[in-house]
């Protein structure tokens, strides 16, 4: 799964599933990260049944999709996140997935506990490890807010199935970092990669399609590929947030990004 490219269907978060893969699949991209994000975005249930789950992949395969990751998040600062994280681990068993994303606080996160973090994340990570799965923790949030500030945890956390999904606008959102200027001394810790354009600064919600924010995602995959990433990347896109604007331009949004994007060598 080398430099896999992705289109998130977080993207389509006020929309159903069969319109995120329909969008996708049209805008260009073979591969498609799902989301089962609880009271966010929930593409995927989490109490999904066979018969769903069937259903689901049939829809992908009609449409040449194939899934590369899950999107699981859910505050694992709590006992209630952790039973919907292990939930989310299952999913990817059954989706035949090994990279769960996930964040610390889940889908917002602010002023988070790390110690109750820390007593959970252990037992997600076994849980997850039995099956095959690698847990990646977003940049995300005040604990996660840029990539270095992520290192310590993760060397911390101490289990070889837990690294960082990072996201190139949530580093500028909550860090005020910026991706070229900090990302390089990362790599060796990550699991998977959010593509995410900013037009803002930090604490500025605006994503918009990449290539119509400001960051060089030029500079950013040039960086990736010295380092030797190989990993899989999944393209997010945001907006201003809700209301999410008519799927006509979600699905603009997501064919001018692959575009891009393989322009600059992905596809």
């Amino acid at each position: 799964m080398d430099n896999i490219l992705a289109g998130n269907t977080n993207s389509y978060h006020t929309y159903e599933l069969d319109e995120a893969l329909e969008g996708i699949a049209q805008a260009g991209f073979k591969y498609v990260e799902l989301s089962a994000v609880r009271g966010w975005t929930e593409h995927i249930p989490l109490e999904a049944t066979d018969a769903q789950i069937a259903e689901i992949k049939a829809n992908m395969d009609r449409l040449g999709l194939e899934a590369s990751a899950l999107s699981g998040h859910s505050d694992l600062t709590t006992a209630e996140g952790v039973v919907d994280g292990k939930k989310a681990v299952d999913l990817c068993t059954k989706f035949g997935l090994s990279i769960m994303n996930t964040a610390v606080g889940g889908h917002y996160s602010e002023d988070e506990d790390k110690t109750s973090f820390m007593g959970y994340i252990h037992d997600l990570a076994d849980y997850a490890a039995e099956r095959g799965v690698t847990l990646a923790l977003e940049v995300h949030g005040d604990i996660m807010a840029s990539g270095q500030i992520s290192i310590p945890l993760i060397k911390e956390i101490n289990r070889d199935n837990v690294k960082i999904n990072y996201d190139t606008a949530n580093c500028v959102f909550y860090g005020g970092v910026e991706a070229v200027d900090e990302l390089r001394p990362v790599v060796p810790y990550l699991a998977h990669i959010h593509l995410k354009d900013t037009g803002g600064g930090k604490g500025e919600w605006d994503f918009p399609a990449i290539g119509e924010g400001r960051l060089d995602f030029g500079a950013i995959l040039k960086l990736l590929n010295e380092e030797g990433y190989t990993g899989p990347f999944g393209v997010e896109i945001e907006f201003q947030g809700e209301p999410w604007p008519p799927v006509s331009e979600v699905d603009r949004s997501m064919k001018v990004s692959y575009a891009h994007l393989k322009d600059l060598g992905l596809s």
